[in-house]
């Protein structure tokens, strides 16, 4: 019999998947939360409990949060991210976080179950959007970066903590020639800025090391 447990603040909605899950020979729901807060607080039901259905947004702390806390609680817990986001942000703090699915709220009660299923058999379900966008992601870390040499100096600068204009001093070049390559180094790494441009190099171990 598979124990679930679901953190829903939609009342309707939660008892709804109740429903669906409980009319099921293999299945059975042994908790049901209107918040986070409300599952930490009920320790016995989270530590019998296999498949974890969760929401984000939540009033206190959210699920994005609140699925860290579970898993201390309960570290064998497979928790699956049911939501209507599907922004990156939320997928990927969420998946590193510990959750081992990530579904629409509009799946449909058969899809439900089936996922429940899988993440007990060891597998990770995905709405098939939110699949392409965890691909996509893969596809883009993995991918060769080819930083020319004096794209290497620069970032290699930034890294040491220097500023635009000590950069220019240190390479002979102007400022905004400084800026024109920093633009070419942020869209080569995907970068949104310093910070996520120098831990990206530093994940694909382009910066060259001193012997």
């Amino acid at each position: 019999m598979i124990k679930v447990s679901i953190i829903e603040d939609n009342r309707q909605l939660g008892m709804s998947w109740q429903s669906v899950i409980n009319v099921q020979n293999d299945m059975v729901v042994v908790g049901l939360f209107g918040s986070c807060e409300a599952a930490l607080a009920a320790e016995n039901s989270v530590k019998e409990t296999q498949v974890l259905l969760l929401d984000i947004e939540l009033p206190g702390v959210s699920g994005i949060k609140g699925v860290t806390q579970l898993l201390q609680l309960n570290p064998s817990l497979l928790p699956i991210m049911i939501t209507v986001h599907e922004d990156d942000d939320h997928i990927f703090s969420a998946l590193r976080n510990g959750a081992v699915g990530y579904l629409n709220k509009n799946t449909n009660p058969q899809v439900l179950i089936e996922s429940i299923k899988i993440a007990v058999d060891g597998g990770s379900p995905m709405s098939p959007n939110i699949a392409r966008k965890v691909i996509q992601n893969f596809q883009q870390d993995n991918k060769v970066v080819q930083l020319t040499e004096q794209e290497l100096i620069i970032l290699e600068a930034l890294a040491e903590g220097l500023s635009y204009k000590m950069v220019a001093k240190k390479i002979f070049l102007s400022v905004d020639g400084v800026r024109y390559h920093i633009r070419s180094i942020y869209a080569k790494l995907d970068a949104k800025n310093r910070a996520d441009a120098i831990s990206k190099a530093y994940a694909k171990n382009l910066f060259r090391r001193n012997e």
